[in-house]
Formats: C-alpha cells, structure tokens, sequence
C-alpha cells in the first residue's frame, strides 16, 4: 500500500505537570501516548479526515477484485433501486 509522506511539525506547549503526569497516565492506559492525543484533538476540532486511515479502510473493504466468474446483469442490478 502507498503511503503518502506527511510533514510533521514541533510544538511547545505550556502545561501545569500535575496535568501533564495525569494525561500521560491516561494515554499509557489507553495505548497511546499524549503527542497522538493531542493530534488527535486538533484533527476533530478542525474536522480533517485521516485520508490514510480512508485509503486503509477502502483498500481492505474492496476486495481483490475478482468476481469468481460471476456474470453481473445491469438491468438486474438496477432493478433493486
């Protein structure tokens, strides 16, 4: 599967330690870590689709193409709508 470079960028970020301790606990937990949290975050405030989770998901839903030499009738198949 292709997959398409993506540019990545450093940010500093002032946060109390307590909360930075507890968010670092949680995402341990969960299985993440709180540079994907974050990300994560900022992805659903903007609404920006993860185009790769998309390619991913498309690529294992369609198959490998082949229709096991099944005929397809277009009438039939319009028939249902």
């Amino acid at each position: 599967m292709y997959t398409y470079p993506v540019l990545m960028a450093n940010l500093t970020l002032s946060i109390d330690e307590r909360l930075l301790e507890k968010t670092r606990r949680h995402a341990a937990a969960s299985g993440t870590t709180v540079n994907q949290m974050v990300r994560d975050h900022f992805q659903g405030v903007v609404g920006e689709d993860d185009v790769e989770g998309w390619i991913e998901e498309f690529v294992s839903l369609s198959g490998n193409g082949h229709s096991g030499g099944e005929k397809f009738n277009r009438e039939e198949i319009y028939d249902g709508r």
